[in-house]
């Protein structure tokens, strides 16, 4: 594979994602992509660590939600990971999702303006422009990134929206560098995404070639098929439950979806998704992630490029690790 990267969420302790990172990088992979969601692992603090052990892989957001921090904060992050790892750095961002995001407060109205907003205003910044700016989610009058010390130039920070919906997607052609497509999809999901970046596109005067379309892909590799398909189950019964919206995308059933969040609790626990996993159809595993043994999980990620994916960003659903990064291995 020319290109391929590797996902971290939290199943694992923090300072073996450092080793991780270090072996992908070693086995030839073009990025690491750190998740933000759930209440449990910020993407930030993983991304420097990553960033400062390594010295050639990206290190991107993956993703971050558009309504937690103020855009200058938001801005100076970026700018601030990108002294550490100079042009290594991608900003992946998303609208983030119900109810996590109302159970802390915040009410996402207008997603699609709020995130436009927030892309605009962020480029502008990391250009290092004075900006003014007055739209409905953002006001800031005159806020530049203030560089005294150190690198005072425009940053190579790509922005990539990860976007669920049909209008997000468009705007993501539109205003963004790339799109972070979904997980928990099968291939053919692909087909109208592109269509829709490419409608988005064009109205910013591009092409679908000049959007970046890596892939999240929920990859589970064992020697064993079926221990492969088990770990998978546990991963995405937990998803169907917690985040009904790629449920939806994914062609899961209504029914399927409310039984396992009848069995699930906020956070799961172990006992709670080993209940719940047998009610994951083996068929939804081999049509929605890549796993098996590293032959049949190499053959899956094909499919999600032959649909358009640019780059795969492989999820370990748990297991081998090192397994999944030889799977795929550039070395």
């Amino acid at each position: 594979m020319s290109r391929v990267a590797l996902y971290l969420q939290d199943s694992h302790d923090l300072r073996d994602g450092l080793d991780y990172v270090r072996y992908a990088e070693e086995h030839g992979f073009e990025a690491v992509w750190q998740a933000e969601s759930r209440l449990v692992r910020d993407a930030i603090v993983p991304m420097a660590a990553y960033a400062a052990v390594t010295d050639k892989i990206k290190v991107g957001s993956g993703v971050i939600n558009n309504w937690t921090r103020n855009i200058g904060l938001l801005a100076a992050t970026y700018l601030t990971l990108d002294d550490l790892a100079p042009g290594r750095i991608i900003c992946g961002i998303g609208a983030w999702w119900d109810p996590l995001a109302k159970n802390v407060g915040i009410d996402r109205k207008k997603p699609l303006t709020a995130m436009k907003e927030t892309v605009q205003v962020m480029r502008r910044l990391l250009n290092l422009e004075r900006v003014t700016f007055h739209g409905e989610f953002i006001h800031v009058d005159g806020i530049e990134l203030d560089v005294v010390h150190g690198r005072r130039e425009p940053r190579n920070v790509p922005i990539m929206i990860g976007a669920t919906g049909d209008l997000m997607m468009e705007l993501t052609g539109e205003v963004s560098d790339g799109c972070v497509l979904n997980y928990c999809v099968a291939p053919e999901y692909n087909d109208k995404a592109i269509e829709l970046l490419a409608k988005g596109a064009k109205k910013s005067g591009r092409t679908i070639d000049d959007i970046d379309r890596p892939q999240l892909i929920v990859c589970s590799v064992d020697h064993d098929h079926d221990t492969a398909i088990e770990t998978s189950k546990m991963l995405l019964c937990q998803y169907m439950a917690q985040q009904p919206h790629i449920a939806k995308a994914s062609g899961v059933s209504d029914d399927v979806v409310k039984e396992i969040q009848s069995i699930l609790g906020w956070p799961a626990t172990k006992e709670q998704i080993n209940k719940a996993k047998h009610l994951v159809p083996d068929e939804l595993v081999h049509r929605i992630t890549a796993s098996g043994t590293p032959d049949e999980a190499r053959a899956k990620v094909k499919e999600y490029e032959k649909r358009g994916c640019t780059c795969p960003i492989l999820y370990p659903a748990g297991g081998n690790v090192k397994l999944l990064i030889e799977t795929f291995s550039n070395k």
